[in-house]
């Protein structure tokens, strides 16, 4: 089982549309809200180098925004 974790925030359409995507393929996330959560925040920034949201970390590979095809391919699922 893959360790997925989703950055996120309110107000944030790709976001939704992120784990709207997870969860038809039935995959289970950690979501971290880094409006709600200071040190996710710090942790997407310095450990991911990331500044927007959605940011997906699939067992420590970082994709940032919805990238279907990326998603895809680093989580193996056949279309």
């Amino acid at each position: 089982m893959q360790q997925i974790t989703v950055y996120t925030q309110p107000d944030c359409p790709p976001c939704k549309i992120v784990k709207m995507f997870l969860q038809e393929y039935n995959l289970e996330f950690n979501e971290k809200d880094i409006k709600a959560d200071h040190t996710a925040r710090k942790e997407l920034t310095n450990k991911y180098g990331s500044y927007s949201t959605p940011t997906v970390v699939i067992d420590g590979e970082v994709i940032i925004g919805f990238d279907q095809e990326k998603l895809m391919k680093t989580l193996q699922i056949e279309h």
